[in-house]
């Protein structure tokens, strides 16, 4: 089952996203709201409501709003061992704000000021039950689905400190969708082919299976030090690839398009404008 958060004339507004068409859940603004209600996927699975044409949808992050956006770093199995590290003993993590996502066929702002902007394709995971000190099971349960993240980040901003967050929160750089994928309470961690291009150019290729820590151990790290809530995302980290790492390194610009995609999740498509671009100018790509 697929869900999202859609634009309407008259607000946003959570969806279940059919074949045909996609059926408003309720009188829920977006799926932050839905993912707060106990019985959520009851409610997304029988709700018949208003129904949008596939072809005129226009995708919002699937939680506009999320009371958190924890990041994780350097999570990638082969990427670690290729690199000559050692496996890391516990999660690297950073934070995103709210006003860092747009949605999957949206422009990305190029952060002003950055003359290092990197692509970085992530697998998102998405909270829909309220934990702290999780087990792996209860971890495991809290999880609501998955989502496909691109970490666009200010390098030369990152790196002006050994703290991230200043390189990876910039406004409206971080594509989120185009929808959640609902997961059973029972379902085994995704492994499903992540890739990222850049202008046509495939830049990274991955197995979400290659993960050092899966989506259920994040879960269960994380709510020890703070306590999970709906609607949370959490970014699981990226392979190797990025334009950073690259001899001599490459970088986004404007103009430039970006596609992240997971296989049996969905795909971002975006591209790169100036910050200082107009806002009448920068109209959202329909998925």
């Amino acid at each position: 089952m697929r869900l999202a958060t859609i634009r309407t004339p008259d607000g946003t507004r959570a969806v279940r996203v059919e074949d045909d068409d996609a059926v408003e859940i309720g009188a829920h603004p977006d799926l932050g709201a839905l993912l707060g209600r106990p019985d959520w996927r009851t409610e997304a699975a029988t709700a018949d409501g208003p129904r949008h044409d596939l072809a005129r949808l226009a995708y919002a992050p699937p939680v506009p709003s999320p009371e958190k956006i924890v990041c994780v770093g350097l999570n990638y199995r082969n990427h670690i061992l290729e690199m000559g590290r050692e496996l890391p003993e516990h999660p690297t993590l950073f934070a995103k704000f709210a006003r860092a996502q747009v949605g999957a066929y949206d422009p990305v702002e190029l952060p002003a000021g950055s003359d290092a902007v990197d692509w970085e394709a992530e697998l998102g995971v998405y909270i829909g039950a309220e934990v702290r000190h999780a087990t792996p099971e209860q971890a495991r349960a809290a999880i609501a689905g998955y989502t496909v993240v691109n970490d666009v980040t200010g390098r030369d901003f990152q790196y002006r400190s050994p703290q991230w967050l200043q390189g990876k929160t910039f406004e409206a750089s971080t594509p989120v969708g185009p929808w959640l994928v609902v997961a059973g309470p029972d379902d085994t961690p995704p492994s499903a082919e992540l890739t990222c291009k850049v202008d046509g150019e495939l830049v990274q290729k991955a197995d979400t299976g290659d993960l050092v820590f899966d989506p259920a151990a994040l879960v269960a790290y994380i709510s020890q030090i703070v306590t999970l809530t709906p609607g949370d995302l959490i970014a699981t980290g990226t392979p190797g690839g990025v334009g950073h790492a690259r001899k001599p390194p490459r970088y986004l610009t404007e103009g430039s398009e970006l596609v992240t995609r997971i296989e049996g999740i969905g795909e971002c498509r975006n591209t790169l404008v100036s910050s200082a671009t107009p806002a009448s100018a920068k109209t959202p790509v329909r998925g």
